[in-house]
């Protein structure tokens, strides 16, 4: 299992949100591109980046994030705001290992489609869950969808993975949710990336028992409740993402 460190952006900063809530801001790093080097620097070999502002329609960070892609020496997966073929194409394009997609390909199932078939294994699909039902829009809309019900519909589909987000406990470091992750590596092929809820180096054992093949990690770093520098030390490296096949 590797461990991700979470780069959200907002206003150009680098946030962490209780809940996924904008009026729930705990953690505020004003360079987004120094806390990427910290988190190099400890050991980490890939960030995951989401343009928080792109993906609820509220603006673009693409500056940062182009800034982001041009460090070198970490691998980055981005998302948020990628609604076409060409959006992903350029982020990859620009250096990104794999691109995050969520809303725009359960609204369109026909573009994630058209990405998987042009960037295979660069894709992951990020699905937002609470109480097992998937959330779109910011978390703000409910799909009337059970999370496996969207997993059973697509095992050809040759995605990098699936970031499962448990909304529920996302920026709590109240503990993962065992039962949704164990049940999520039993009904389907696809790698799951887990996030939400992680608070101790016992949740990040959990999960690897449990088979996850990545964890995207967010306020525990930046709270010091989690020490980067072990934590890339035990979970920090894999197999690179590029080239894949």
């Amino acid at each position: 299992m590797i461990a991700i460190p979470a780069i959200d952006l907002r206003d150009g900063a680098c946030v962490q949100l209780v809940g996924g809530a904008y009026d729930r801001e705990r953690v505020r790093v004003n360079d987004p591109v120094a806390q990427a080097l910290r988190f190099r620097d400890a050991g980490f070999e890939r960030l995951h980046v989401v343009d928080l502002d792109a993906a609820t329609e509220r603006g673009s960070n693409r500056g940062v994030v182009e800034a982001l892609l041009a460090l070198g020496g970490i691998e980055i997966q981005v998302g948020g705001g990628i609604r076409t073929v060409a959006d992903a194409g350029g982020l990859l394009a620009k250096g990104a290992a794999a691109v995050v997609v969520g809303t725009r390909a359960l609204e369109a199932p026909e573009l994630l489609q058209e990405l998987t078939a042009e960037h295979p294994h660069r894709v992951i699909l990020a699905l937002d869950v609470r109480e097992r039902e998937v959330l779109t829009r910011g978390w703000r809309s409910g799909t009337g969808r059970s999370v496996f019900e969207v997993l059973d519909g697509l095992t050809t589909t040759p995605l990098a993975g699936v970031l499962v987000t448990a909304v529920h406990v996302e920026g709590t470091m109240s503990g993962v949710d065992r039962t949704l992750y164990a049940d999520l590596v039993s009904r389907t092929r696809h790698p799951i990336h887990a996030s939400g809820g992680v608070g101790s180096a016992d949740d990040l054992a959990l999960l690897q028992a449990l088979g996850i093949h990545a964890v995207v990690i967010g306020m525990a770093l930046y709270t010091g409740a989690l020490d980067a520098a072990a934590i890339a030390k035990t979970y920090g490296a894999s197999r690179p993402l590029k080239g894949r096949s």
